[in-house]
């Protein structure tokens, strides 16, 4: 049977430390785990502690460090600069998913056409927390503030960079000829009703990769996943 998995953003590098009191409460009155039952604790960094359950107190719950692994993250890194959507339930749906798939971080992005909506940071967070526990996963996905869509497109961090965009024109296909290199990849999705023409633009005049996502029209968080498969597919084969 597998270990019962928690995430703790700050590992100590004390031989014994506290749990949160989310996580102990959990521990003790969901799964009444008993003191000396072992369990297993990520940073989502990479760091997975083996530990032993020392004090099941629902408040402050306290382990023991038994073991510690390092497992190294996707290469090479995947980011998803996406807009956020009216309906939050399908953002978070899209969350979820990429977060489920191991991708590396998240950009919220703001366009021209993007319609407003209240971006919960600490909710979406914790959907994402969730969603890497379930998966079993060491690594939890940055979550970057929202932040304007030419801030993005300046970014100099990327040495992948594409934009899938519904425009007519000449666009490339996602194969292993595209992604040049093993390097930081990046990958704009529009709002519902797309980018602009001067946004595609500016991206292309910024070293961006007109991309297809396929022959049909997709809504934005189903883009964003179609486009997390391929850039996984393509760079881990």
């Amino acid at each position: 049977m597998q270990l019962p998995f928690f995430f703790q953003e700050n590992l100590p590098e004390a031989e014994t430390f506290k749990l949160s009191e989310e996580t102990s409460r959990h521990i003790v009155q969901v799964l009444r785990m008993r003191e000396n039952e072992n369990l297993l604790v990520t940073n989502g960094k990479g760091q997975v502690l083996t530990t032993r359950l020392i004090k099941a107190n629902k408040k402050n719950a306290e382990v023991q460090i038994i073991s510690e692994s390092v497992f190294p993250q996707i290469a090479p890194p995947i980011n998803i600069g996406i807009s956020p959507i009216k309906n939050t339930n399908r953002f978070e749906w899209f969350l979820e998913k990429t977060t489920e798939m191991g991708v590396s971080s998240i950009h919220p992005i703001i366009c021209e056409r993007t319609e407003k909506s209240h971006f919960r940071f600490d909710r979406m967070k914790n959907i994402m927390v969730s969603a890497m526990l379930q998966s079993r996963q060491s690594w939890l996905p940055i979550l970057h503030e929202p932040v304007n869509f030419k801030m993005i497109i300046e970014d100099q961090r990327y040495k992948n960079k594409y934009i899938a965009h519904c425009i007519e024109g000449e666009k490339n296909h996602l194969n292993k000829e595209v992604i040049s290199n093993r390097d930081q990849i990046v990958i704009l999705i529009g709002p519902e009703g797309d980018f602009t023409k001067e946004e595609v633009t500016d991206a292309l005049e910024n070293n961006y990769v007109p991309i297809s996502l396929g022959e049909t029209r997709l809504r934005t968080e189903t883009a964003g996943i179609v486009a997390a498969v391929l850039l996984l597919n393509k760079s881990i084969n």
